[in-house]
C-alpha cells in the first residue's frame, strides 16, 4: 500500500510538473508581449502598444491579463483620438467592474484631456473619479485640475470650491490663489481679489498680470493715483491689447483727478473695446479738450455721441453746444441744447441748455417749432430763471422777426397784455400783407381793419389803413377804398411810410374807376409832380390823364398828356399815339387823325391796337368819302386779321360803301360773304336787312327770297315772333330784371335755338345765370356762342368758359378754351390770362415742354403781373426739375429768389441750399437753410425738407451727431410729410450703419 502510494504521488507530482511546466511556458510568453507593450505605451507609442494589447488580449486565458489590455487599449485610444476611445474605456469599466484599475482609468483619461486643454471632456472624466482612493499628492492634483476645468467652464461657483481644496497645497497653492484672485476681480469683489493677489505677489510669474489687474482694480476702488502709478509700471510688460486698456485706466484716472492735460495722451492711445468706443470713452476725451480751451477737438469728440439718453449723453451734448458757441457755429450749437435740455438727468443742465437753445432760436431762427413757442416753453418751464425778463422781450420782438405770422397772432390772442398790444398791431399788419400777397383779400382786409382799430404804432395804423383801401379797391369796392386813401394821405405818420410816395397815384386809379374823371385827372397830374423817380407810374400817370382828359371831351390836354407818353417811349407808347389820333378825329381834324393813324402803322408793326387804327383809318378815309382809300385799308386789315374782331365790320363797310356809290353787284358780294362767313352776328344781320333793299330796289324779289332760305338764321315766316321774344327778354336784361330776363333769354333760346337773336340771347342768358352764381348751368350757352363765328362776345365767353372750367380744375377742357382766348382775344389782359393759365394747367398735367413754353411768353410780357411772373419762374424751375434739367432749374430758381415772396421764396431758398449741397459747398448750404429757417419758419414743408439737406451737409462735413440728431426730429416731429420722413429714415439708417463700425453704442 505504501509503496502504491508513492508510485500514486510520484504519478501525480510528475503530471503537476508537466501542468506547471506548460502554464508557465504560457505565462512567461503573455508578460514578456505584454512588457514590451507596456514600454511602448510609456513611450508614448501609443498605437503599436495598442496593436500589441489587443493581441495579447485576444490570446489570454486570464480575465486579469484581459483586464489590464482593455485597459491600455482604450488608453491607447483616447492618447490617438480614436473616435471609439469612449466606447473603449465605457466598455472596460462595464467588462471588468472589479478592475484595481477603474479609478486610475477615469483619473488618467480626466488628466490626459486636461493636458490636452480639452476642459469639458476632462470635467467628465473627473466626475467618474471617486476621490476616495487617491493618495494626497494625486488629491492636490486632482482638485486643482478639476478646479481649473471649472474656472475655464467660467463655472465660477465650482471652480472656488476646488481651489479652496488646494489653497494651502505647496505645488498648487499659489496656483489657486491666483485664480481666486482674478475670479474676485471679475467679480469686482476688490478686497478679496487683493487678498489672494497680495499672497503670490512675490512670485515672478505673477508679477506681470498682477500689475495689470491692481491697476485695474485701484481705478475701479477710487484710487486713482495708485492705478495710474501701477498702470504705468505694468504698460512695458503688457501685450497690445493690454496696454490699451491700460493706456484707458490711467487717462479716466487722471480724468477723475482732473488734470485733463495729462488725461488727453492717455485716452487718444486708447484702441476701444474690439476696435469701437463708446459714448462715454468719445465724451471723456472730449470734456478733457474741453477743459482745455481746445473747443475744435472737443467738437469732433462730442459730435461722435450718437443715440445718448443717459448723464453722460446730456453733458457731453451741453458741452458741445458751449464748445459750438465758442466757435461760432450758432446752428450746430441750437441742435445741440435742444437736445441736452431734452434730457432730465440733470437739471442744471437742462435749464441752462433751454435757455441758450431759446437765445439762439431767436438769434438764427428754428425750424423745429416757431421761436415764441420755443420763448413761451421755456418761461412757462422755468418761470423763476433769472434771465426772465430778457427772454419776455426777445418774445415780443420773436412775433415779428419770424415772420410766422399765422402761429404768431394765434399766441398773442391767447396772452393779450397790455405789453403785447404793439407787437399785435404789428403782427396783425404782417399777417394782412402775407394774406394780400396770396390773394387772399377778403381775410387780409379783416387783419388791416383790426390793426387800425389797435392804435398803437401810428406809422402801422398809417401802413394798415393804406393796405385796407388796396384790398378794398381790388374788391372793386371803390367807394370805400376812396376813403380809406384819403384817410391815409391826412395822416400826419403816413408821409413817414413807403406807402405814401405813390398815394396820388392810388388815388388817381380810384376815380377813374367810379368814373369821376376830373378829380382823377388831378390826382395823377399829382403824381406826375411829385414822382418823377418812378418811371413805370410815371409813364401810366400820362396815360390815365390823357384818358382823364380824352373822355371828358378835353382833347387838347389829353393829346398833351398822350405826348408826354410817346416822348418817354415806355411801355403803352402805342396806345398813346392812337389815342392821340382818335382826339383828333373828335376835333373834327380828319387830316391830322388820318396823318397819326398812319403814322401809327408805319411805327408799330406789331401793336395790339393796330387792327383798331386799320378800323378806324378806313373809317375815317370813308367819312372823309375817300372810297377807294377805304375800300383798301379794310382789305388790309382784312387780310392782317382774317379772324379778327372787326373783320365782318369791315367787309360789311365795304358793303355799305358800294351801296351807297349805287355798285350794288358789289356790294351784295360783300353783304353774302359777311352772312354766310358770320351768320347770325348783328353785321349779318345788317348785311341781309340791306341786300334785301337792293333785291327789292331792283324787283328782283324772289332772288332775295331764294337766297335767304339758304340762311338758316333767317326764317322769314317767324320773323316777328322770333324779334317780339327777343325784345322782350333784352327790355327786362337792360331794366335789371335778371329773374325775367333768365325766364326770357331761356325761353327764345328753347323756341328759337337757330333764331335771328341766338347768338345775343346765348350770351345774355350765360352772362345773367353767370352773375347770379350757376355757373354749371351757363357752360352750354358760352359754347353756342364760341361756336358761332367770332363775334363780339366771342372773347367774353372764351374768357367766363375758361374761368369755370379752371375753377372746377378741369384742365382738359379748359385748355383748348385758353389756346383760343389766347389766339383770340383783342384785350391783352385776357391773353396774359390766358398764357399764365395754360402754363398751370400743362404743369398739372406733367405736360412740361409745354408748361415752360408758356411760362417763357409770360416772363417776356413786359406788362405782366409780378404775381404771375413769379408762378411763370416756379414753373419754368419745377419742370427743369421734373426732367432732371438741373442747371435750368438752378438758373430759374435764382432769379425766383430775388423776386418772390412767401411760400415761393421759401421753395426757392431751399433750392439754393439744395444746389449748394450737391456742388459740396456745405457752410453756404447750412447758412441757406438757416436763413430758411429764420425768415419762413411758416413754411413747414420747406423747413422740414430743409433740415435733411443741413443733415447731409453736417455729415458731409463729419460730424455725425448733427446729422443724426437733425434727421431723428425731423422723423419725430414732422409726420404730417411723409415723402420728407422717408428720405430723413433712409439718411439716418445710412449714417447709423457706418458710424456703427467705429462705435459699439450705436444700434443699427
Amino acid at each position: 500500500m505504501r509503496k502504491l502510494s508513492w508510485f500514486f504521488l510520484i504519478q501525480i507530482l510528475l503530471i503537476s510538473t508537466t501542468v506547471l511546466a506548460q502554464k508557465s511556458a504560457i505565462y512567461t510568453y503573455d508578460l514578456k508581449d505584454f512588457d514590451k507593450a507596456l514600454a511602448l505605451y510609456n513611450d508614448k507609442q501609443y498605437t503599436s502598444a495598442q496593436l500589441i494589447f489587443e493581441h495579447i488580449k485576444n490570446n489570454a486565458t486570464t480575465e486579469e491579463v484581459q483586464s489590464d489590455c482593455a485597459y491600455y487599449i482604450a488608453n491607447c485610444a483616447i492618447r490617438t483620438n480614436q473616435s471609439n476611445a469612449d466606447a473603449l474605456m465605457e466598455k472596460f469599466v462595464n467588462d471588468y467592474p472589479t478592475s484595481t484599475k477603474q479609478n486610475q482609468a477615469y483619473k488618467e483619461v480626466a488628466q490626459f484631456f486636461f493636458e490636452q486643454g480639452n476642459y469639458p471632456k476632462a470635467l467628465l472624466w473627473f466626475d467618474k473619479v471617486d476621490e476616495s482612493y487617491m493618495s494626497k499628492s494625486d488629491l492636490d492634483k486632482y482638485n486643482f485640475q478639476k478646479g481649473y476645468a471649472y474656472f475655464n467652464a467660467k463655472n465660477k461657483k465650482e471652480a472656488t470650491t476646488y481651489f479652496n481644496k488646494v489653497v494651502n497645497s505647496a505645488e498648487y497653492g499659489s496656483q489657486a490663489k491666483y485664480y481666486l484672485g482674478f475670479m474676485a476681480y471679475e467679480g469686482d469683489d476688490y478686497k478679496e481679489a487683493t487678498k489672494y493677489f497680495d499672497e503670490v505677489s512675490g512670485e515672478e510669474k505673477y508679477k506681470e498680470k498682477l500689475s495689470y489687474y491692481q491697476a485695474d482694480m485701484n481705478f475701479k476702488l477710487g484710487n486713482f493715483q495708485k492705478a495710474i502709478d501701477l498702470g504705468q509700471k505694468a504698460m512695458a510688460k503688457s501685450n497690445e491689447l493690454e496696454k490699451s486698456e491700460l493706456n484707458k485706466i490711467i487717462g479716466e484716472s487722471y480724468f477723475n483727478l482732473k488734470q485733463y492735460d495729462k488725461a488727453i495722451p492717455f485716452l487718444e492711445q486708447y484702441a476701444g473695446k474690439k476696435g469701437k468706443w463708446n459714448n462715454t470713452d468719445f465724451y471723456q476725451l472730449g470734456y478733457a479738450y474741453y477743459e482745455q480751451k481746445n473747443d475744435e477737438k472737443a467738437i469732433s469728440q462730442f459730435n461722435k455721441i450718437i443715440e445718448g439718453k443717459d448723464f453722460v449723453a446730456q453733458n457731453a451734448y451741453y458741452h458741445l453746444g458751449l464748445s459750438y458757441l465758442n466757435t461760432g457755429k450758432k446752428q450746430e450749437a441750437l441742435n445741440a441744447f435742444k437736445n441736452a435740455s431734452e434730457m432730465e438727468f440733470n437739471v442744471q443742465i437742462q435749464e441752462d441748455a433751454a435757455l441758450n437753445y431759446a437765445k439762439l432760436s431767436y438769434e438764427i431762427g428754428n425750424a423745429y417749432q416757431n421761436v415764441p413757442a420755443v420763448l413761451l416753453d421755456f418761461l412757462k418751464k422755468y418761470p423763476n430763471n433769472s434771465s426772465r425778463s430778457e427772454v419776455e422781450k426777445l418774445l415780443v420782438d420773436s412775433y415779428i422777426s419770424s415772420k410766422n405770422y399765422k402761429e404768431a397772432l394765434v399766441l398773442l390772442e391767447k396772452n393779450k397784455t397790455p405789453q403785447n398790444k404793439l407787437a399785435y398791431q404789428k403782427v396783425l399788419f404782417y399777417r394782412g400783407v402775407e394774406l394780400y400777397n396770396e390773394q387772399n383779400y377778403t381775410e387780409a382786409s379783416k387783419m388791416f381793419r383790426n390793426a387800425v382799430s389797435e392804435q398803437k404804432s401810428p406809422e402801422f395804423t398809417a401802413r394798415a389803413t393804406f393796405w385796407k383801401a388796396e384790398t378794398e379797391y381790388l374788391a372793386e369796392d371803390f367807394q370805400n377804398a376812396l376813403l380809406s386813401y384819403k384817410q391815409f394821405a391826412g395822416l400826419a405818420s403816413a408821409k413817414t411810410t413807403d406807402e405814401y410816395k405813390n398815394i396820388n397815384y392810388n388815388i388817381g386809379y380810384t376815380y377813374f374807376k367810379l368814373k369821376e374823371y376830373d378829380p382823377a385827372a388831378t390826382s395823377f397830374q399829382a403824381q406826375i409832380d411829385v414822382n418823377k423817380d418812378d418811371k413805370v407810374r410815371l409813364n401810366d400817370s400820362y396815360l390815365r390823364l390823357g384818358d382823364c382828359r380824352f373822355v371828358s371831351a378835353k382833347y387838347g390836354p389829353a393829346m398833351e398828356a398822350y405826348s408826354k407818353a410817346i416822348d418817354a417811349k415806355g411801355v403803352d407808347a402805342d396806345y398813346a399815339q392812337f389815342q392821340k389820333a382818335m382826339s383828333y378825329g373828335f376835333m373834327s381834324k380828319n387830316d391830322k387823325k388820318i396823318e397819326e393813324l398812319n403814322n401809327f402803322l408805319q411805327k408799330y408793326k406789331k401793336s395790339e391796337y393796330r387792327d383798331d387804327a386799320l378800323y378806324e383809318l378806313a373809317n375815317t378815309y370813308s367819312t372823309e368819302k375817300k372810297n377807294d382809300q377805304a375800300i383798301k385799308t379794310y382789305d388790309q386789315l382784312i387780310t392782317e386779321y382774317k379772324n379778327g374782331l372787326f373783320t365782318s365790320k369791315s367787309i360789311l363797310k365795304q358793303g355799305l360803301i358800294y351801296y351807297n356809290s349805287d355798285k350794288d353787284e358789289q356790294a351784295l358780294v360783300k353783304f353774302k360773304k359777311v352772312a354766310a362767313d358770320f351768320p347770325k352776328t348783328p353785321e349779318a344781320l345788317e348785311a341781309v336787312s340791306t341786300a334785301r333793299l337792293i333785291y327789292v330796289d331792283s324787283g328782283k324779289v324772289d332772288e332775295y327770297a331764294t337766297w335767304v332760305r339758304t340762311l338758316d338764321f333767317v326764317a322769314v315766316t317767324d320773323a316777328e315772333l322770333d324779334n317780339d321774344t327777343y325784345e322782350g327778354a333784352f327790355k327786362q336784361y337792360s331794366q335789371n330784371n335778371s329773374k325775367l330776363a333768365i325766364t326770357g333769354f331761356s325761353g327764345y333760346v328753347s323756341k328759337f335755338p337757330k333764331g335771328i337773336h341766338a347768338l345775343e340771347a346765348n350770351f345774355y342768358l350765360a352772362q345773367l345765370l353767370y352773375t347770379e352764381g350757376s355757373e354749371s348751368k351757363t357752360v352750354a350757352n358760352y359754347q353756342y356762342v364760341i361756336g358761332q363765328p367770332r363775334n363780339e362776345f366771342t372773347e367774353q365767353a372764351l374768357t367766363r368758359l375758361s374761368q369755370i372750367f379752371l375753377k372746377d380744375k378741369d384742365c382738359d377742357k379748359a385748355v383748348p378754351i385758353l389756346t383760343r382766348l389766347e389766339n383770340e382775344s383783342d384785350f391783352p389782359q385776357n391773353k396774359t390770362f390766358a398764357q399764365a393759365n395754360l402754363m398751370k394747367c400743362y404743369y398739372d398735367k406733367k405736360d412740361y415742354g409745354n408748361s415752360v413754353e408758356y411760362a417763357e411768353k409770360v416772363l417776356q410780357n413786359p406788362k405782366g403781373d409780378v404775381n404771375v411772373k413769379s408762378d411763370a419762374q416756379i414753373i419754368v424751375a419745377r419742370a427743369a426739375m421734373q426732367t432732371g434739367e438741373e442747371e435750368k432749374a438752378k438758373a430759374a430758381y435764382a432769379k425766383l429768389s430775388s423776386t418772390s415772396k412767401g411760400e415761393l421764396a421759401a421753395e426757392a431758398l431751399y433750392y439754393d441750399a439744395y444746389f449748394k449741397t450737391k456742388e459740396g459747398k456745405f457752410d453756404a448750404s447750412n447758412v441757406a437753410v438757416q436763413k430758411l429757417a429764420k425768415n419762413y419758419s411758416g413754411y413747414k414743408y420747406y423747413g422740414a425738407k430743409g433740415l435733411v439737406l443741413m443733415a447731409k451737409n453736417f455729415y458731409g462735413l463729419k460730424d455725425s451727431y448733427q446729422a443724426t440728431y437733425i434727421l431723428d426730429n425731423v422723423i419725430n416731429n414732422f409726420t404730417d410729410y411723409p415723402d420728407v420722413v422717408e428720405e430723413a429714415k433712409r439718411e439716418l439708417n445710412a449714417i447709423k450703419a457706418e458710424e456703427a463700425k467705429t462705435n459699439s453704442s450705436i444700434t443699427k
